[in-house]
């Protein structure tokens, strides 16, 4: 089981170092400023080409840059930017130049387009409906920009054909079908843009301050953008933003990883283990760094460790053959004393004799009982010397766990604090830079907590309920019966209320937080506990271990009937007994003897 954990932990230390996922992210940017019909627009064109740089500054793959395209170079286009971000992951449209709403519907309006009446609205122009379906295809975000809220010169000369049919100021609020979608107007729906006095117009130089910010979610993104255009057009223009996306954190520009986020995994994982193997296969992969300073002083704690071990071992193991050599040596002297007394009590031949040999074997072994108890001490007193070695043993490695463990938290206390207090820094410049009586601006969120795996919370969880006494079995990152049972007896025994129908990160934090024993060790009959491991009871001299494993007095052995020896007559010497019977006779060790 410990190599297969062992071979485990390597795949997922050598599987971890593969280069991190990159979202594949395309964007089109459409600038329309010569109008053929109508008056020129200035800024559209400059607006286009900042926003092109800034995509391809913040790395997207694909960023296709068009100007002043008539109706079919439109359809074109956006045909073609369809067919780019069917594998794509972000997908971004950017148009500025003019657009107009009818009957609820939004157009964007090409340079040759004519508009004489609004029968061709259909067909010189590109309704925001299609230019959505050529994001259908994107996976993660599709993201359209709209700097086309400004007021419509054709309205003013297009022929009614439909005297109901309604042309609007500014363009008409929509409700994206699609999720993950988000439409930015530059301004509300049925308002009008300003283009601005500088190089761009104020919408464009608030997102390109904004927008490919790493890290920064689009929302709170957009938020600013609409702040700082409110405050630079005097509250006049305000732009909105429709769509929804989900809980998780949407960045047009991801941020940069943590250096030291996947050597802290690794280590913790290195620490759950707890040998030199694992230390190892963790300096193989972090030669160098904070987090392999740590290795390296766990190493050293495991060796001196391993090695007040073996002096222990070998401790026991010279007690055991001390323990050997003696009882061995009380045989053999046991023996020869037997044969000793036993050839005197052959030349004796008498009563008298018998007695004195009876009471030389009960002094003998009662000798031999006494030498053997104390055979017996020396041993039991060499082996708890072992036993309290390799306690000591068993707590140094669970020390030096506990002690890898603080280090991590505390490294991610420290990196945790760094980070709020670059959050803080950043906050209080932009405070300073943007703060303004009537509009604070919003806060950056911190910085999301790297994810853990479920497996990996799962491992972790099934090591620590181990550490405190409530066994899992496995710690292979499956969540089974055997993790659920611990769980639940972590709950009964410390008083927690956890689901024990998954592995969570609150579970793992608090059984983490525990440094003893939580669940009670459970041992057999005949056995008690010690410290925390079961060893079975011994009792002292005259008592047993009785059925429900407590020690009792020895009863007293039955009385043997008295055995009354008739004297016979002393034999005279002159008269020999025969040699087939007759005379004085006892048995003494399987043989009889005679006067």
């Amino acid at each position: 089981m410990r190599s297969a954990f062992l071979f485990l932990l390597a795949l997922i230390l050598s599987i971890s170092s593969d280069t991190a996922w990159a979202a594949k992210r395309v964007a089109l940017v459409i600038g329309v400023s010569e109008y053929r019909q109508v008056p020129r627009l200035p800024n559209p064109a400059r607006d286009a080409d900042v926003m092109a740089a800034l995509f391809k500054k913040a790395g997207f793959d694909a960023v296709d840059s068009r100007r002043d395209l008539g109706i079919a170079e439109l359809r074109r286009a956006i045909r073609e930017f369809s067919a780019a971000s069917q594998d794509a992951d972000v997908a971004v449209v950017y148009y500025a130049g003019h657009g107009i709403e009818v009957d609820g519907v939004n157009y964007l309006v090409p340079a040759d387009a004519k508009l004489a009446s609004d029968f061709d609205i259909e067909d010189e122009t590109i309704s925001l409906d299609r230019v959505m379906r050529a994001l259908d295809g994107a996976k993660r975000l599709k993201l359209v920009i709209l700097d086309a809220c400004r007021d419509n010169p054709f309205a003013t000369s297009m022929k009614r054909t439909v005297a109901s049919r309604a042309i609007g100021r500014g363009l008409a609020k929509v409700e994206p079908a699609m999720s993950d979608t988000l439409i930015a107007f530059a301004a509300r729906a049925g308002a009008v843009a300003s283009d601005g006095d500088g190089q761009n117009s104020p919408f464009a130089t608030a997102l390109v301050r904004n927008i490919a910010e790493p890290g920064l979610d689009l929302r709170i993104a957009f938020g600013r953008v609409r702040d700082e255009v409110l405050k630079a057009t005097g509250n006049r223009q305000e732009p909105f933003v429709y769509g929804s996306l989900g809980g998780d954190t949407v960045a047009l520009v991801p941020r940069a990883a943590d250096p030291e986020a996947e050597a802290r995994v690794d280590y913790e994982l290195a620490a759950q283990v707890g040998t030199r193997e694992a230390w190892d296969s963790f300096l193989a992969k972090h030669p160098a760094g904070f987090f392999a300073n740590l290795a390296r002083g766990q190493n050293s704690k495991l060796e001196a460790a391993q090695q007040g071990r073996a002096r222990a071992d070998d401790a026991k193991r010279q007690a055991d053959e001390l323990a050997a050599q003696k009882a061995a040596d009380f045989r053999r002297q046991l023996e020869e004393q037997s044969a000793r007394q036993t050839a005197e009590a052959k030349q004796k031949l008498s009563e008298q004799a018998k007695r004195e040999l009876d009471e030389a074997r009960a002094q003998i072994a009662e000798q031999a009982k006494r030498e053997l108890d104390e055979a017996r001490r020396q041993a039991e007193q060499a082996r708890q010397q072992a036993d309290a070695a390799r306690v000591q043993v068993d707590e140094a490695r669970r020390q030096a766990a506990a002690d890898a463990q603080i280090q991590v938290e505390q490294a991610k206390r420290d990196a945790k604090a760094q980070a709020d207090k670059a959050q803080a820094d950043k906050a209080q410049a932009e405070k300073l830079a943007a703060l303004t009586p009537s509009q604070p601006p919003p806060q950056a969120p911190p910085p999301a907590a790297p994810k853990m795996d479920p497996s990996d919370i799962a491992r972790l969880l099934q090591a620590h309920l181990k550490r405190v006494g409530c066994d899992p079995g496995s710690m292979d990152g499956k969540w089974d019966d055997g993790s659920r049972k611990a769980l639940e007896l972590f709950n009964k025994s410390a008083d927690t209320h956890f689901d024990v129908k998954l592995a969570s990160l609150d579970a793992l934090d608090s059984v983490r937080g525990k440094t003893d024993r939580v669940c009670p060790l459970v041992c057999a009959k005949g056995q008690r506990a010690e410290g925390d491991r079961c060893v079975q009871i011994g009792c002292s001299s005259g008592y047993v271990l009785n059925a429900s494993g407590a020690c009792e007095k020895r009863p007293e052995p039955a009385p043997k009937p008295k055995t009354v020896t008739r004297q016979e007559p002393a034999a005279t010497r002159s008269a020999p007994a025969p040699r087939g019977g007759g005379g004085k006779c006892f048995s003494f060790g399987g043989k009889t003897y005679c006067e």
